[in-house]
This record gives structure tokens, sequence and C-alpha cells, in this order.
């Protein structure tokens, strides 16, 4: 494939090992057949690429779309969940997804400029408050059932408990003590769960001003995680971010 990063393919062999070595392989043909399917021209990927692959793309219609491609796993599942559930409020249309091939097919934002490039720090607080609100939603029990939830998320402390046979390893036990109750205080204490992001940060809320739609969005996010919790949690992201 012309212009795949080596950075990229060699990222996704550390991480997957020979699965992650045969994706690779294989992704040509992920993208010839997802550009056979949808009807797509395929641009060169982003330079910058992480856990998935992703291009610009132009359909038949002219449309500016974004093709997204990863190993199929829960996390990829769970995005295309969200994605569907949001349909366009506050985040990016979800046009086609095959999660069998981890393909999803999304509206590009336009021009694209990360919020992180806002040097205000009021102004960008601001622009995320506005979007959280437009994405957190209420869901039934049947729409919630594909998201994990925010207690869920947090077995990683228990989990480090049973790797080091109930002690803590190399962290300070105080400072696991100390994450340990204010989870159990935060978790009795929480309102009413929500549909969140999940990973709302600088790096996920993008300029979308020139992207066709009929009423023109200054922001919109990308990358959803879709995980249920109080609206407080999906904060964290966006504080951790800059540091």
């Amino acid at each position: 494939m012309r212009n795949l990063p080596e950075t990229f393919s060699q990222f996704m062999i550390e991480i997957y090992g020979t699965r992650g070595a045969a994706w690779v392989a294989e992704l040509p043909q992920l993208v010839a057949a997802c550009a056979a399917r949808w009807h797509l021209h395929v641009h060169d990927p982003f330079p910058v690429l992480s856990f998935n692959f992703a291009a610009p793309a132009t359909d038949e219609n002219g449309r500016f779309l974004v093709l997204k491609i990863g190993i199929p796993n829960k996390e990829l599942l769970t995005e295309i969940a969200a994605l569907r559930c949001y349909d366009g409020q506050g985040i990016c249309q979800l046009y086609a997804a095959d999660p069998q091939w981890g393909a999803l097919l999304i509206e590009r934002l336009r021009p694209g400029t990360m919020l992180l490039a806002e040097e205000d720090d009021a102004a960008a607080t601001a622009v995320a408050a506005q979007v959280m609100q437009q994405v957190w939603r209420p869901l039934s029990a049947e729409q919630a059932a594909p998201f994990p939830t925010v207690h869920a998320w947090a077995n990683g402390l228990s989990k480090l408990r049973a790797t080091f046979a109930g002690g803590v390893g190399p962290f300070p036990p105080k400072l696991v003590e100390t994450a340990e109750s204010l989870f159990r205080d935060l978790l009795a204490s929480m309102d009413e769960p929500l549909l969140l992001h999940g990973d709302l940060h600088h790096y996920n809320i993008l300029q979308a001003a020139q992207t066709a739609r009929p009423v023109p969005q200054p922001w919109l996010a990308i990358d959803p995680k879709g995980v249920i919790g109080e609206p407080a949690y999906e904060v964290g992201a966006f504080m951790r971010n800059p540091l």
C-alpha cells in the first residue's frame, strides 16, 4: 500500500503479534474491498495512525469521507454501536460499517483542526462542554446492552491486586488505596448513568464548520469509545490530556 507509515505496521505487529502481521499483510486487500463495496476513491492514509488504519476518501457523489479499518475487537464494535446511537448528533456521522472487516465509513470533518490548536483554555473548555452536552444521552436497558460501564472499566484496580497476589506491585500502596476508596465512593454517589463518549479530549474534538450539513456545526467529536456512566466521568479525559 502506498505511503502506509512503517511505524504503524511495526506498532500493529508489536501489539498483536502474528495476528497483527497477518492483518497488515491483508490491509491492501481490505482497503480495495471497501473501496469496491462502497464506491470509494481512497487517498493516502493520514500520516499519524495509532490502532487503526484511517484514510480520507470520496464516494461517487463527491462526499468527503474517512475510511477507518482496524483489527476486529470489542472496542471497535462498541465504537460502531455508539456512532449508530449518536446518529451524527455532536459527532461525525457513520455512513456504513462492516464489523467482520473491522471497517467504518464515516463523515470527514472539515477543516478538521483539533481543539488542541485552541490556545485559550477557557475557549477550549467551553467548546468541549458544548460537545459533551450534545453526545450525552439516556438509553434504555436494551440500548445500553452493547456498552461497557464505568464500573467495569475500573476493574483494573482489582486486576492489579490479583496480579500481585493482593499487593500493589511497583505502585505506592497509599496511592492505590486512595484510588480504590475514591472509586467506591464515586460509584455509590453516581448520578443517572448516560451514554458517554468515553475519550473526549482535545485530539477527538475537531473543527467542522466546513462539513456539509443542513445545519453547520462549528465543532464535532470523533472516535467514541461508548461507555455508560455519569456525566462527571467524561471530564477526566479532557483534564488529563494537557498533562
